[in-house]
């Protein structure tokens, strides 16, 4: 049984290695013979660094890497060609300085090649490499690995000036590329964020952006196709140890990992997350474990926007990263906590959400423990699960204990002129984070319900108030009439008002009727 590709961003490691490899050649093949100046966003761990890497050994006709490939028939594997391949993430400019770094890796790659430059800064010294490179063995293949780390990583407020200094440098070292179309053979740039062309490539317009390019959907990640056949021992394997049949798992694994589109038609497995599911053979949040959105969420916090469910945004949106004003959405999905749910190719416009329930869970967890101002004392999980539970058994007593609970726990500096809407941020996660039990917001012909919760035998329907009434938060319930919609479920249905007082955050004040 071939060994699991986790971590492995090197093709030909994989592939000596004996780990599994997902064939994406058939889409290389295309990219290499139908143009020339290509850029991908994706999130992190989804596979960048491994394509360019199989480009690098494709143009290095290395033909024994890609034995019984799709691509093994279909390459003249005498043209081969030079490749310079930066990766931003060893390139030295935390210590160096970006420009020094430049000046240092440019050097190191003429070198590789048995060149030497003449020139001192990175921009003539880029130039000077692709033309004497190009003279000595022909035109250049070109892979830049994470194009923008030198400004990620430099997003927070006391490092911005550090951020726009290497934004102005990375600029002119990728204009430069534009005009040695003569000593280029192929180009490809990738990263995570999809910055706005003025910002970056001001100088570099000719770019193919395939991010959004309905046949590169599945460029990276693994499709269901693709997962059920590359991984059919271990599909078995899982099926074996958690003791279930193998519709029930293949089904939990979609839910858990699958669901990230760039088309809304498309969907693909992040690569991390199923590889260390299929490892352990245990539902965890992987991916999400690996990098810490709290930028992020300090962002969402800051904006108020805790409800990122089923935005409708355009094209062009998806492209406004720009350093100097930070865009929540876009932010947001090029990081990989939203993907694209749906899509209208004739508008140009995207509906986002979240792509499957390891993001969901741990997004609602991390803002519920970030509103709550408890992440210490407040185990998320474990609560929801509790409230679960309660709910099943009709124990709103118990309900209405852990939300006093996790309520209580918010401090008093927080109730200010933003305090009702961080209230109702908070019970929205909550009630979302509950699952299959529970939507919020819930639309009928006379307005909509906060949250309605439903289980096998009864119907719950919430309403929250702020610093009024829970007969005030009943009565609506009840003169809109939202329990007409489940009178023919046959279950139990009650209502249930809350109302939350900031000077009296212990106790909610709450009225239950049965409708």
């Amino acid at each position: 049984m071939k060994q699991l590709p986790i971590g492995i961003q090197d093709f030909k490691v994989l592939r000596e290695g004996n780990y599994i490899y997902v064939d994406k050649t058939e889409h290389i093949h295309r990219l290499a013979t139908t143009g020339k100046y290509y850029f991908l966003s994706r999130p992190r761990r989804f596979g960048k660094s491994l394509l360019l890497t199989t480009i690098r050994d494709l143009y290095a006709g290395r033909k024994s890497l890609f034995e019984g490939l799709w691509i093994e028939d279909h390459w003249d594997w005498a043209a081969t060609s030079p490749v310079l391949h930066f990766y931003f993430d060893k390139i030295n400019y935390a210590q160096k300085g970006l420009a020094n770094a430049l000046v240092y890796d440019l050097n190191r790659k003429a070198e590789h090649y048995g060149l030497t430059l003449a020139a001192t800064d990175y921009k003539s010294l880029f130039v000077e490499l692709l033309e004497k490179l190009a003279a000595k063995n022909g035109p250049v293949v070109l892979l830049i690995d994470e194009y923008d780390k030198p400004i990620l990583d430099y997003l927070s407020e006391e490092d911005l000036d550090t951020a726009k200094a290497n934004r102005h440098i990375l600029r002119e070292f990728y204009g430069i590329i534009k005009g040695s179309d003569a000593d280029l053979r192929f180009v490809l740039l990738t990263g995570v964020s999809k910055f706005a062309k003025v910002s970056v490539f001001s100088h570099l317009n000719n770019l193919n952006d395939l991010t959004l390019h309905r046949e590169y959907a599945t460029l990276t990640g693994y499709t269901q196709e693709e997962l059920e056949h590359y991984f059919t021992d271990y599909i078995t394997a899982a099926k074996t140890a958690l003791e279930i049949s193998e519709a029930a798992l293949l089904k939990t694994m979609k839910d858990w990992y699958n669901g990230y589109s760039w088309d809304g038609e498309h969907k693909v497995y992040n690569p991390f997350g199923i590889l260390n599911f299929f490892s352990n053979k245990a539902f965890s949040n992987f991916w999400f474990s690996t990098g810490s959105p709290r930028f992020l969420i300090e962002q969402m916090k800051e904006q108020g926007v805790y409800q990122v469910e089923d935005i409708e945004v355009s094209n062009t949106a998806l492209e406004r990263f720009d350093i100097e004003n930070l865009t929540l959405v876009p932010l947001l999905f090029q990081a990989g906590y939203l993907t694209v749910k749906s899509s209208n190719r004739m508008t140009g416009e995207y509906i986002l959400g979240y792509p499957n329930l390891e993001v969901q869970e741990s997004m609602y967890e991390h803002l519920i423990d970030e509103l709550a101002h408890n992440p210490s004392r407040l185990n998320t999980g474990r609560t929801i699960q509790d409230m679960q539970r309660a709910f099943i058994r009709n124990e709103l007593d118990e309900v209405r204990n852990i939300l006093e609970a996790i309520l209580s726990d918010l401090p008093y500096e927080v109730f200010d002129r933003k305090s009702e809407g961080l209230y109702h941020g908070l019970v929205h996660l909550i009630f979302n984070y509950l699952g299959i039990y529970a939507q919020s917001e819930v639309h009928s012909s006379k307005g909509r319900a906060d949250a309605i919760v439903e289980t096998p035998t009864h119907v719950y329907i919430f309403e929250f108030k702020f610093d009024q009434s829970a007969e005030a938060a009943l009565e609506q319930i009840l003169s809109n009439a939202y329990a007409d919609r489940y009178r023919s479920s046959k279950k139990k249905i009650t209502g249930i008002g809350v109302n939350f007082k900031p000077d009296q955050r212990t106790a909610l004040d709450w009225k239950v009727a049965h409708l």
